[in-house]
């Protein structure tokens, strides 16, 4: 980690308006480190910048005192870490991407950022099948000993994070606001499960509200901490496709899991799979395929699921049946119902329009 001294010169580079990685990285291969920048004179910033910017460096930042104060409080309090590019402990793997983090603020255990990792992403509004093969997938590999990144949102990332937890090899959550700040708000405690016992990382300065354009960019980091990303659902227009294509460019492997044809979330993933992306069917196909050395433990059979005593069969019922068919045996298994309450609440939602009878006993959802 930086001295205070140091760690102040960071800052107030990071904090320079004008000055983002790109610009940064140029005036370090230039000058050196950070107070090297700041004590040179402002011709010399000029042949390296314009004449704005120049005077923009040499300028103290606004409420820089502040954020000077806010940040080394912050990182005085246990599990919190901020690493600069020029630090040892910067993960290597990040070095090797083409706009690597200038500054990162860590919040848990940061020798995560150095482990074997594989990326999991997808759809925000997964279905329930999806919110299982992330799960399964994510705690299959961690039982091997891979940890897990993914962004901390809702639906298949969120899956991921807790499934990764479940096993040793634990999970990395890039989020794209300040390490102090929870974002969505009802990820509140899976995102103290992960501080505890994973790594919350973020490359915004602390008090970083939740800003659209900071998302897709963190997207970078997700897939650069790994070597490989798998998109477990997508649709045809996803962020989860700029992760795959960021990891592409950063010659990280692509995995994507097949789905129904009729299933809008599938369509991205069928896209990935028609360019080149690897179909996969289980967490060994991700193993042979990058090829790691790690002992594999088969995902635990997930439990039946237990019906709520005061929550509605139907609402039940839509949890279980995805747009793949399911035979009623089945859903009865799943949910508990016996077969006589089950058929008629089957019946219902075929009239209703929501579900399609098939032969056999089967069932899918048409909405």
């Amino acid at each position: 980690m930086e001295s205070p001294l140091d760690l102040s010169a960071w800052l107030r580079l990071e904090q320079t308006p004008g000055v983002g990685n790109e610009t940064a990285r140029r005036l370090l291969s230039v000058f050196g480190l950070p107070e090297q920048i700041f004590a040179a004179s402002h011709a010399a910033l000029c042949e390296v910048v314009t004449p704005r910017l120049a005077n923009a460096l040499l300028a103290m930042p606004a409420n820089f005192q502040q954020q000077i104060d806010k940040t080394l409080s912050w990182q005085e309090q246990p599990g919190n870490v901020v690493l600069t590019l020029a630090d040892a402990a910067y993960p290597r793997s990040l070095l090797e991407i083409p706009d690597p983090p200038l500054m990162l603020y860590i919040k848990g255990r940061p020798s995560l950022l150095d482990a074997a990792t594989v990326a999991v992403v997808g759809s925000r509004n997964a279905t329930v099948q999806g919110i299982r093969n992330a799960e399964q997938f994510s705690e299959a590999l961690s039982f091997a000993g891979l940890c897990i990144s993914s962004g901390q949102a809702a639906g298949i990332d969120t899956a991921a994070h807790q499934g990764a937890l479940r096993g040793p090899g634990s999970t990395i959550a890039v989020i794209g606001t300040g390490a102090d700040i929870v974002y969505p708000a009802r990820n509140r405690n899976l995102a103290h499960l992960i501080a505890e016992g994973g790594c919350i990382v973020s490359e915004y300065s602390l008090g970083t509200p939740a800003l659209a354009p900071n998302f897709p960019r963190r997207n970078r980091i997700i897939s650069g901490l790994a070597k490989g990303v798998l998109v477990v659902e997508a649709a045809a227009q996803s962020g989860s496709l700029i992760t795959a294509r960021m990891a592409a460019e950063q010659g990280r492997e692509v995995f994507a899991i097949p789905g129904s044809i009729h299933s809008p979330l599938s369509k991205g993933c069928h896209q990935l799979i028609r360019q080149g992306a690897k179909l996969v069917e289980s967490a060994q196909d991700i193993l042979e395929e990058l090829q790691l050395q790690t002992h594999f433990a088969q995902t635990l059979p997930q439990p039946a699921f237990q019906t709520g005593k005061t929550e509605p069969f139907v609402s039940i019922l839509l949890k279980e049946i995805d747009f793949d068919p399911v035979h009623m045996d089945m859903l009865a298994s799943r949910t508990g119902i016996d077969i006589s309450s089950l058929t008629a609440e089957l019946l219902t939602l075929e009239l209703g329009g929501q579900l399609e009878a098939l032969p056999g006993g089967y069932y899918r959802r048409l909405a």
